[in-house]
């Protein structure tokens, strides 16, 4: 699903001097919100922003939200650890 929005010159120009790109960082934040809010979970995130597990964890720091991973969560990365490992 493509969501697409404008938002002022000056907020487009704020972001890219701080080096990112405005589609990317409004998808990333959307997102991060729906983790916040517990309707997401980690892995969704993950995937979602195509992103390692490490890597998601570093965006939900640079965001200041709490990692809660869910037994789901953990079942998830196993699952996928299995299928990489040819388990």
């Amino acid at each position: 699903m493509t969501i697409s929005f404008s938002v002022p010159p000056q907020i487009e120009d704020v972001l890219r001097q701080s080096g990112q790109e405005p589609s990317t960082a409004a998808k990333e934040a959307a997102l991060v919100e729906l983790y916040r809010l517990h309707r997401i979970t980690h892995h969704q995130l993950s995937e979602a922003l195509g992103l390692h597990r490490l890597e998601t964890d570093a965006v939900l720091k640079r965001h200041d939200v709490p990692l809660d991973l869910s037994v789901a969560d953990l079942h998830e990365e196993l699952n996928e650890l299995r299928q990489g490992s040819g388990r």
